[in-house]
């Protein structure tokens, strides 16, 4: 039996005492609920089924301290100070655990069954006294670029954020909420519609997570903006130039000098937020990319880009507080315009996000925090523009999003998992970055050297095998093998979504290539040994089998462009083998979420090869059917 100290956490708990001596659960033992016995059942019943699935006892529950034999004791424990802190007792006579608050009883009882999953036969003994660094530990997921996810995907999610003390979650909407109003924005969505949030909010709930509605309010709403009866209200209507270089050809931003975006804002406010039972309410406007470029132009000249952004801002902060609800906003505006910082609401918390491995999260938040500014630290999984993810990216940025965000003062930590341009990754290839948010804004001190294999075997993807977790880190590697490095991307996603002027002269080194085939290749082996015990064990191997599919795709599309039989000899190939990928991705994606957005993200697909050589999205669907 291994000590208490050797075993699998996820998070990993910050003290853990090992003492002589074990526990053995058995038949007929009893739960004591010491206090407030109904607000304590519901953690009580979480382990009777836990004891019921993994050891096959059934225990009693009752009130009062009454003794039994062998059982377990669950109270509030005031002197515990530090919120949501619980402590753990595991004695040769029984379980005891002291929380600080009912959330740090509902992670003491998320460690203990993630003990007895993990053993066989007796408990070894000891002491965990645990609490988070982080009070708001969060993750955000895309569900506007393109997948919206089903009910029993979003459900399914929840039950492994909650198992890993996450407690807070937003699903990023720009225009993927059933607006009761505006159906042509949201036709061909899937949107999450009212009583779906309402039935995501309580299951949040029950598992002491906090659903934060999320609205981008400034930037990203060409989903809306396009269309005739808004198009009043963009900004730029016929297009902008990019930062970056390159024009968009549609609208972007809302013209902030026109009294209807405050108009627009304020319906689409009054009708999102009664479905939330949080207080809090991501605005977003993050990125206003076109703003001083179009209806603005005289106002940016006159008063400054930074001025008139932070005067929309403060706009937007006033209907927020009319709502009853405190604003969190992007800071990446800000951060262009320092010294409007301190003119920024005390009442609100900026979010400073960041997704590469050097990104300037210390710099960042000394300033909001010397500036007595609210803000919170926002990493990412890594996962979008990358196919297979970025995990050595994933893991220093999500690590140094953590030092800086205990460093000065921030206190939230919301991990970001983006879906640009097709959000072609499946949802498995984000677990690793979950998880490591999971852990290092719990406890960062108690990471320090983690890759997180062992515990996505043992806690998330559940294999007994002990392949995914490493499959998953290595695949998510294959990106770093090309030796080209790409913010906020990896080459083999470039080499697809083109144009290859992002890419150094001459594109990848075919050597490069083939060292990364190799790779890819390696860390695929085994995948089919894999012994996954969750319900969607069957979809998680085909998801990662797509992703080998498509990485190998990438390769050799990057061959042929390096050796010069794109255009000739490698098409029909290409061709061939891009046609079966569809047809297997349009499957796949169908297992997890709703169709609106699937035709976007085939569109890029299709975009792959040469106009002349796409594939037909019916014909492959009426394939598919057949």
């Amino acid at each position: 039996m291994s000590p208490l100290s050797d075993l699998v956490y996820l998070p990993r708990p910050r003290e853990i005492s090992t003492l002589g001596g074990s526990f053995m659960p058995r038949a007929g033992a009893r739960i004591s609920l010491d206090g407030d016995a109904a607000a304590l059942l519901p953690e009580a019943l979480r382990l009777n089924e836990c004891m019921r699935r993994a050891r096959g006892l059934e225990w009693q529950i009752g009130a009062g301290t009454a003794p039994g034999p062998g059982g377990c004791v669950m109270r509030l424990d005031p002197s515990l100070e530090r919120p949501q802190g619980y402590r753990l007792s595991i004695l040769d006579e029984g379980l005891e655990i002291d929380a600080a608050d009912l959330p740090g009883l509902h992670y003491g009882v998320a460690t203990l069954l993630q003990i007895i999953d993990t053993t066989t036969g007796s408990l070894p003994a000891g002491c965990i006294v645990d609490s988070p660094d982080f009070p708001v530990r969060g993750v955000m997921l895309d569900i506007s670029r393109d997948k919206v996810p089903s009910m029993e995907t979003l459900y399914g999610l929840v039950d492994m954020l909650s198992a890993c003390k996450v407690n807070h979650l937003q699903l990023y909407m720009e225009h993927t909420f059933a607006y009761t109003a505006h159906p042509a924005v949201w036709a061909e969505a899937s949107p999450m519609t009212g009583e779906e949030i309402l039935r995501l909010d309580a299951y949040c709930r029950d598992r002491y997570i906090e659903l934060v509605p999320n609205q981008n309010s400034f930037g990203h709403l060409h989903a809306w903006l396009s269309h005739p009866q808004y198009a009043h209200l963009a900004e730029c209507v016929d297009g902008f130039d990019w930062p970056w270089g390159g024009r968009s050809t549609g609208p972007f931003t809302l013209d902030p000098s026109n009294p209807g975006s405050l108009e627009l804002l304020h319906e689409l406010y009054a009708e999102l937020l009664p479905h939330f039972q949080s207080r809090l309410f991501n605005v977003g406007c993050d990125e206003t990319f076109d703003l001083g470029q179009g209806k603005s132009r005289e106002l940016c000249e006159k008063k400054g880009k930074g001025r008139v952004y932070l005067d929309f801002l403060l706009s937007i902060h006033r209907l927020v507080k009319g709502h009853g609800r405190t604003m969190l906003y992007w800071g990446d505006i800000i951060m262009q315009h320092p010294e409007l910082a301190p003119e920024l609401p005390r009442d609100a918390i900026a979010l400073e996000w960041g997704y590469e491995a050097d990104h300037a999260f210390d710099a960042h938040g000394a300033r909001f925090h010397g500036a007595g500014v609210p803000w919170w630290v926002c990493p990412g999984t890594s996962s979008w523009c990358s196919i297979a993810g970025r995990t050595d990216n994933c893991l220093a940025c999500l690590r140094a999003a953590a030092a800086a965000g205990l460093a000065h003062g921030a206190t939230g930590y919301l991990n970001t998992d983006w879906g640009d341009d097709g959000h072609w990754q499946a949802l498995p290839v984000s677990f690793l970055g979950i998880a490591a948010g999971a852990g290092l804004s719990w406890c960062a001190a108690s990471h320090a050297t983690t890759d997180f294999t062992r515990e996505l075997d043992a806690h998330v993807f559940r294999d007994r095998a002990g392949i995914m977790g490493a499959l998953a880190r290595d695949l998510g590697n294959a990106y770093a093998r090309t030796g080209v490095k790409l913010q906020n991307e990896s080459a083999l996603f470039r080499v697809l979504v083109g144009p290859q002027s992002r890419l150094p002269p001459g594109g990848i080194r075919p050597v490069a290539i083939a060292e990364t085939r190799q790779w890819i290749d390696a860390a695929a082996a085994r995948l089919d040994e894999a012994r996954m015990d969750r319900p969607d064990a069957a979809l998680v191997r085909d998801e990662y089998a797509s992703t080998v599919r498509l990485l190998r795709y990438a390769c050799d599309h990057a061959a042929a462009l390096s050796d010069g039989t794109f255009d000739g000899a490698a098409v029909p190939m290409l061709r061939d083998r891009l046609h079966h990928f569809i047809g297997e991705y349009q499957r796949i994606w169908m297992e997890r979420n709703r169709v609106g957005g699937l035709s976007d993200s085939l569109r890029r697909l299709e975009a792959i090869l040469p106009r002349r050589q796409a594939v037909d999205r019916t014909s492959v669907r009426n394939e598919r059917r057949t």
